[in-house]
């Protein structure tokens, strides 16, 4: 099949677009009512009547006031390569009620999403309840389709985008954080998904190793207890030499030189009676662990005891390397009193570089891991302590806080005539028409607010005072006069529209757009305890609209 101009099998304008990351993800990925919603268009002949729908959330998780939007390159790349296949067809054939017709199939197997228009803020955006991360424009049929894959592909990950995000600013911005959730993730989509968008909240490195294939995401990794506990002792190291860093010369015997080492640490005078006998097996797989890896060796020290064995054995094999001209990259806690345990452990390396004059061993990189959470970086903060990097998995991938983001897809136009989704609750009342979103900044480059108009009202501009209305609270409203407007909604696929698609960035381009955005956010914003929320308004007009139809599509009662 020849790929079109407009965008059919993934091209735009000569530039392929690659299928979704998860190969799972197909036109079939989506709810029985989307096709049988299809067919009733169909049926009545509904099924080309112009939409738009806006995809947007109606609370920040994680008790917060911010969410960060992610998952628009996924949708994107699905819209791009948007085909059913005959497989598919005939699927869908035999799983339909048998009532619906074979036109109904022909019909299926010839849309693509060529005459769809996507807009959307852009990717790694800070975001707010009620105002549209997407506005999808197409025919309806389609765009029901398009509705589940879109909340599926960004309702996790922009919630665990804004979780690593959280703990990204609980933890500082000094501090290394990896993420090491694939083991704990729900399932392989969830570990793929989870690295690339916590790389995108703040994080600096996963353990995924397929996730650094595919997005080019910094790997980083040791070794767990089971090497630890594998060894015996120091005699089950066969090849025992180890080549200088210069290649200059070769120690002959790295094992003795490491516990010589040890016995030197034991017996100096500022280290006496700290710690005796360590745990020889635990010596002999740091010093095979240093012999594999000289550059790059960083040791797990607590499988027997951090300070009477694990922080010792560490030294004694970082300074034999040391002699060799290499420099070890530090330790990692993953049990005990982690805020105790990383002080003890850089008092320790603070008395080595001191005692036998190797600079630079006191400022020895401590990573902490063992199930950490937003809490626990808050309470480790608190307390004081030495750890340089953190390794969060469960907590983090999972969004253990909060399940979802509560992403919906609702229709607010067709035919040109605005739609309104009315409910008791008013939470749930939806924004009609096709809209447009600006955020306003004040004078100390903050966000004040952001405002939806009408489509065809003028937009806000510098200097000029503007009225910001809640939309559904009468007496909440502001003047602004803003010093900065930035419009939010950008087209990232034009259809037949013959508008200039916005190019889709790389993943470090969003990951520096979310550091960015967050840092521009006011500090109230994003406290951690009862943040300020932001305020999200409309203009005067569109308020006065909504409530126009409000109270033209609600049943009016009547008492008897």
């Amino acid at each position: 099949m020849e790929a079109k101009a407009n965008g059919l099998n993934g091209e735009y304008s000569g530039r392929l677009i690659d299928g979704p990351t998860n190969p799972m993800v197909t036109p079939l990925l989506t709810d029985q009512y989307q096709f049988t919603m299809a067919y009733a268009y169909w049926k009545a002949g509904k099924h080309q009547e112009r939409a738009v729908f806006d995809l947007y959330f109606r609370k920040n998780p994680f008790r917060g006031e911010y969410t960060v939007f992610a998952g628009l390159e996924e949708c994107i790349r699905f819209i791009a390569n948007f085909k059913f296949t005959e497989e598919e067809i005939d699927f869908l054939r035999q799983t339909l009620p048998s009532s619906c017709e074979d036109r109904f199939f022909d019909y299926l197997r010839g849309i693509d999403c060529s005459d769809v228009e996507v807009y959307a803020v852009p990717e790694g955006s800070v975001v707010f309840p009620k105002v549209p991360l997407l506005r999808v424009e197409g025919p309806i049929a389609v765009v029901q389709l398009l509705e589940t894959p879109f909340v599926n592909l960004i309702n996790y990950a922009s919630l665990v985008t804004t979780n690593a995000a959280r703990h990204r600013f609980v933890a500082g911005k000094s501090k290394i954080l990896l993420e090491f959730g694939l083991r704990r993730a729900q399932g392989p989509d969830g570990g793929i998904g989870a690295s690339k968008y916590c790389y995108i909240g703040g994080f600096d490195a996963t353990s995924n190793v397929a996730a650094g294939r595919l997005f080019g995401i910094p790997l980083r990794g040791t070794h767990s207890h089971a090497f630890v506990s594998s060894f015996m002792s120091p005699d089950e190291i066969i090849d025992k030499s180890l080549l200088s860093s210069d290649g200059s010369s070769t120690c002959e015997d790295f094992v003795s030189l490491a516990q010589t080492w040890l016995s030197k640490i034991q017996w100096s005078n500022p280290l006496r009676g700290i710690f005796g006998e360590t745990n020889q097996s635990e010596l002999a797989a740091f010093t095979s662990y240093a012999l594999a890896f000289p550059n790059h060796f960083l040791a797990l020290v607590d499988t027997y005891d951090v300070v009477r064995s694990g922080i010792p054995n560490f030294c004694a094999v970082a300074l034999a390397l040391n002699d060799l001209g290499y420099k070890a990259a530090g330790i990692r806690l993953d049990s005990g009193d982690l805020a105790y345990l990383s002080s003890e452990a850089r008092k320790f390396f603070r008395t080595i570089e001191k005692e036998f004059g190797v600079p630079g061993f006191g400022k020895m990189i401590i990573t902490a891991s063992n199930d950490l959470n937003e809490e626990t970086l808050d309470a480790l903060n608190k307390q004081g302590h030495d750890v340089d990097a953190f390794g969060i998995g469960t907590y983090l991938v999972t969004c253990y806080a909060q399940a979802a983001l509560g992403v919906v897809f609702k229709l607010v136009e067709i035919n040109n005539q605005p739609r309104i989704k009315l409910s008791e609750d008013v939470s749930k009342v939806s924004i009609p028409c096709k809209k447009r979103s600006y955020r306003l900044y004040g004078r100390e480059s903050y966000p004040l607010v952001d405002i939806m108009t009408g489509e065809n009202e003028p937009p806000p501009k510098v200097g000029e005072r503007i009225l910001c209305r809640h939309p559904f609270n009468e007496s909440k409203r502001a003047y602004v006069v803003p010093q900065r407007v930035e419009e939010l909604l950008k087209c990232y696929w034009p259809g037949t529209s013959g508008k200039e698609r916005e190019i889709l960035p790389s993943l470090k381009d969003i990951r520096e757009r979310c550091i960015k955005q967050l840092e521009q956010m006011r500090p109230d914003h994003m406290r951690r305890l009862n943040p300020t929320p932001y305020k999200v308004s409309v203009s005067a007009k569109l308020y006065d609209f909504i409530h126009f139809l409000w109270l033209n599509e609600a049943p009016v009662g009547e008492l008897q």
